[in-house]
This record gives structure tokens, C-alpha cells and sequence, in this order.
């Protein structure tokens, strides 16, 4: 079965935030970089349902799974020298 591609505003959306292109910008500024040994769902800054999604969405491999994973890379932020 091919996964469905979501956009990051639609992954967003799903998780109750404001989902326009500077209200994501801004969400990744505000909690990039997280700390390297933080999984994504254990950030600190999401609801419990909102973890529960994406944790839930990794383990079962889900048609969000995908976007998830980028959104983990987007919060992962560059290294910082």
C-alpha cells in the first residue's frame, strides 16, 4: 500500500495548530533546535492527545508517518557549532 502524502499543513492542522506558513515558521523557530536525545512525541511542548498522534502515527507506520518524520527533522534545527 503506497502512504498518502500529507503537507505540513495539514499535519498541522491534524494536531490543532495553526497551520498558515508563518504560524509554522513560527512554531519551528520558537522550538528548534530540540535537545539530540528528545524523542519527537516526548517534546515538551505537546498536548497529550497531540503526542499520543504522533506517536501513534510512527509506531503504526500510519499515511502520517511521513510528514511526522519530517516535522522531526525540522525540529531537529541545524547543528549548532
Amino acid at each position: 500500500m503506497e502512504k498518502s502524502n500529507h503537507h505540513f499543513s495539514e499535519l498541522f492542522a491534524q494536531l490543532g495548530l495553526p497551520n498558515d506558513a508563518n504560524s509554522i515558521a513560527n512554531f519551528l523557530a520558537l522550538h528548534a533546535p530540540m535537545a539530540a536525545n528528545v524523542k519527537l512525541a516526548d517534546a515538551p511542548f505537546w498536548s497529550a492527545s497531540q503526542a499520543s498522534f504522533l506517536r501513534e502515527s510512527l509506531l503504526q507506520d500510519s499515511d502520517w508517518s511521513n510528514t511526522v518524520d519530517q516535522l522531526n527533522e525540522a525540529l531537529q534545527g541545524p547543528a549548532v557549532p
